[in-house]
């Protein structure tokens, strides 16, 4: 079973999306994630002097940036740190990233990968597999 969503920031949490939402579709699946109890992340290869925007705080229960712990995607330490601090095991974590090499990469430590093409078909595919609704 599902119990966290793992997302990258660039090209996923800013994807704006197709439609022209209030904000980008993986912001409000990323709340709606968070309603339904589900355990959230930011994964980034951002050096350590980027942090994620502070609107982004209160939906994260973890952040993980390469810069400030020395790992970068698409090693299968990263993601593996990223349960960790989740407090959950790779398996039941959903990833999703814009590059197919970090969703590999996620996949080889054992998480369940999204590969990142449309806002549309990630909401799709992430609505199937944690079973909720993701979008407003």
């Amino acid at each position: 079973m599902l119990k966290a969503l793992v997302l990258d920031y660039g090209g996923v949490l800013t994807d704006p999306g197709e439609d022209n939402p209030a904000e980008p579709p993986l912001l409000t699946a990323l709340r709606k994630a968070k309603q339904h109890g589900l355990k959230t992340a930011l994964l980034s290869n951002a050096d350590g002097w980027w942090q994620p925007p502070t609107t982004l705080t209160s939906l994260l229960d973890v952040a993980v940036v390469s810069g400030e712990v020395g790992l970068a995607k698409p090693d299968v330490d990263i993601y593996l740190l990223t349960a960790t601090k989740l407090g959950v095991e790779p398996a039941e974590c959903v990833f999703v990233d814009d590059l197919a090499v970090n969703v590999r990469g996620a996949a080889e430590a054992g998480m369940v990968g999204v590969h990142h093409r449309s806002t549309r078909s990630t909401l799709e595919e992430l609505e199937i597999l944690l079973a909720i609704a993701l979008r407003d």
